[in-house]
C-alpha cells in the first residue's frame, strides 16, 4: 500500500491511504528515540512504549477503532483517512461523504476519561480544550477546499468522534459541534436526511480522493505499509507487555492474600491457648 494510488493513470488518489497514517508516522518518530528493554524488564512486562510516544500511540489507535466502525457504513459511502491538507504535516483525521452529507470527524482517544460537552465548552476530566474551535475549522476549510473542486458550495458538517471515555456529559446548551462515541458514529450517520444525490456524492467522492484537492504537494509516494507494520510490531509488544504486567500484579496480590491467611493461620493458635 501506498500514500498515493495512481489508478488507471489518472492521477493519485487517497483511498488506500489508512487510518491514522500521519499520527502513526509520529509516533514511531518518537519512539525511535526509546532505549531498547533489557530481559529482565521485558521479564516484569515494563512497556516498550517511549513515554513521549504515549500521546501520539494513543490518537492512532483511537483513529484506528473510529476506522473501524466507520467501514460498516454502506457501499454508498465514501470514507477517507488522514487527508492531508494544506503545504505541511497537518491532515484531518477522517472525511466521509454520503448521500447523508459530507463530514469531518475529528477523533479524541480519551480512554477511561470523563468529557463534558455543552455549546462552545468541550473538557475532559475538568481540563478545558479547543477541540470545537479546530474542528470547526477543519470543515470550513474542508467546504472551501471541496467547493473549489467540484465548482459547487459543499457544506461540511464537523463532528467529534470521542473513542473509550468512562462518561459524556451533554450540558443543558446543546454542544456546537457534534460528539458522538466511536460505537455510535455509523448510527449517527445514517440516520440522517439525505441531502445530496448520487450523482453529487460521486462527483464529491472523485474530488475528496485527489491529494491535489486538498495538499499543495499532490503526489507524494511513501510506503505507508512499512510504517503500518512497524506500528503492529510495537502495538503487538505494548499489548503483551500489559498482559505480563497485569499477571505479575495478580501474583502479587495472590501471594499478599497467602502471606495474611499463614499470618492469620499462625495467629489463631495463640488466640486459643490464651483462653
Amino acid at each position: 500500500m501506498t500514500d498515493t494510488a495512481i489508478r488507471g493513470g489518472v492521477g493519485p488518489t487517497l483511498h488506500a491511504r489508512g487510518p491514522a497514517y500521519s499520527v502513526i508516522q509520529k509516533c514511531l518518530s518518537v519512539q525511535d528515540d526509546a532505549q531498547p528493554l533489557g530481559r529482565l524488564a521485558r521479564f516484569f512486562g515494563v512497556t516498550p512504549l517511549h513515554s513521549d510516544a504515549r500521546s501520539w500511540y494513543q490518537g492512532a489507535l483511537g483513529e484506528i477503532e473510529v476506522a473501524r466502525s466507520l467501514a460498516k457504513l454502506g457501499p454508498e459511502w465514501t470514507v477517507l483517512h488522514a487527508v492531508p491538507v494544506g503545504a505541511g504535516e497537518a491532515d484531518i483525521d477522517h472525511v466521509v461523504i454520503g448521500p447523508n452529507g459530507v463530514f469531518t470527524l475529528n477523533t479524541k482517544n480519551h480512554a477511561g476519561k470523563r468529557v463534558f460537552v455543552g455549546g462552545r465548552t468541550f473538557m475532559v476530566s475538568g481540563v478545558k480544550e479547543h477541540f470545537v474551535r479546530n474542528s470547526e475549522f477543519e470543515a470550513t476549510r474542508a467546504s472551501r477546499l471541496l467547493s473549489a473542486a467540484v465548482h459547487e458550495p459543499i457544506e461540511v458538517t464537523p463532528l467529534i468522534v470521542v473513542v473509550g471515555a468512562e462518561s459524556i456529559a451533554v450540558g443543558r446548551i446543546a454542544p456546537v459541534v457534534d460528539v458522538r462515541s466511536s460505537g455510535q458514529i455509523g448510527r449517527w450517520l445514517q440516520k440522517r436526511k439525505p441531502v445530496l444525490s448520487y450523482d453529487q456524492v460521486v462527483r464529491i467522492a472523485q474530488a475528496a480522493g485527489q491529494r491535489g484537492t486538498w495538499h499543495t504537494a499532490e503526489v507524494v509516494l511513501d510506503d505507508t505499509q512499512r510504517h503500518v507494520a512497524r506500528f503492529e510490531r510495537l502495538r503487538r509488544g505494548v499489548d503483551a507487555a500489559a498482559h505480563r504486567a497485569r499477571l505479575w500484579a495478580a501474583c502479587g496480590t495472590l501471594a499478599g492474600i497467602v502471606a495474611l491467611a499463614v499470618i492469620v493461620l499462625n495467629f489463631l493458635p495463640v488466640v486459643g491457648s490464651g483462653r
